[in-house]
């Protein structure tokens, strides 16, 4: 059995921090693999691909590379969500079971939801004009709550570092975001085993979006009462405790 754990929007496996190592010591038995998405990570050269089925097939070949074929679960966050979704609707068969967490999906979810108009302003603005570190802490505020915390320095350095050492181009950035606004999920639900967590104290998606595809699809949503977007990031035990169960 193989887990592979899906990022998202601009987001690398580095960005999963503590959280696969800790993930690897909770599942001894199993194959733990993070991808990146094309115009992220160790792939920022390559262009990012402009829908979700295109990044379904790239993480598909990146699997085939590594001789992985089928019996595979999937944790995804976000935009790795959608992928994780396009991913059982065109291969059911390949996948065992799904975690996705904190995602959105149209039509199920309406845009204001998606993404909270109040940080509209801020994320235009960084994203076009500001730095590295300015946008590394944007991402850090609205994405998790350790931003108030003494580890938020060291984790801005290190986000920073990866910013300079794999740098994603403001077009890929773009593409990814035309990738998410033009996908449309099933009106169904997957026909593969699911689970869906949500922070409750979510500051980039409304944690209605998940409340709303888990009743449309009538599969269980477990919610962090404290967490944010990033939830493997502000509690990395629960979420594993919910794989595990």
């Amino acid at each position: 059995m193989t887990w592979v754990l899906l990022r998202g929007l601009m987001r690398e496996q580095r960005h999963w921090g503590s959280f696969t190592s800790q993930f690897i010591q909770a599942h001894p038995h199993e194959r733990v693999i993070t991808l990146d998405f094309a115009g992220n990570g160790a792939l920022y050269q390559q262009a990012s691909a402009t829908s979700i089925g295109a990044m379904v097939e790239q993480a598909r070949e990146q699997m085939r590379q590594l001789q992985v074929e089928g019996n595979i679960n999937l944790l995804a966050i976000s935009l790795g969500a959608m992928v994780a979704v396009a991913w059982a609707e065109r291969y059911p068969d390949e996948l065992q079971r799904m975690i996705l967490i904190n995602t959105s999906l149209a039509p199920h979810n309406p845009f204001y939801q998606r993404l909270r108009p109040a940080n509209y302003p801020a994320i235009i603005a960084t994203m076009l004009s500001g730095s590295q570190r300015q946008r590394e802490q944007l991402i850090l505020r609205l994405t998790s709550h350790q931003s108030d915390t003494a580890h938020a320095e060291r984790l801005l350095d290190d986000w920073v570092h990866y910013a300079q050492q794999y740098p994603i181009r403001r077009r890929n950035i773009l593409r990814q975001l035309f990738a998410a606004m033009r996908y449309r999920a099933p009106a169904q639900a997957p026909q593969v085993p699911l689970l869906m967590l949500a922070g409750a104290k979510d500051a980039l998606v409304n944690p209605q979006c998940s409340t709303t595809l888990a009743r449309r699809w009538q599969t269980e949503l477990r919610v962090h009462p404290d967490a944010g977007h990033d939830l493997p990031l502000d509690d990395a035990a629960w979420v594993i405790q919910q794989t595990l169960e």
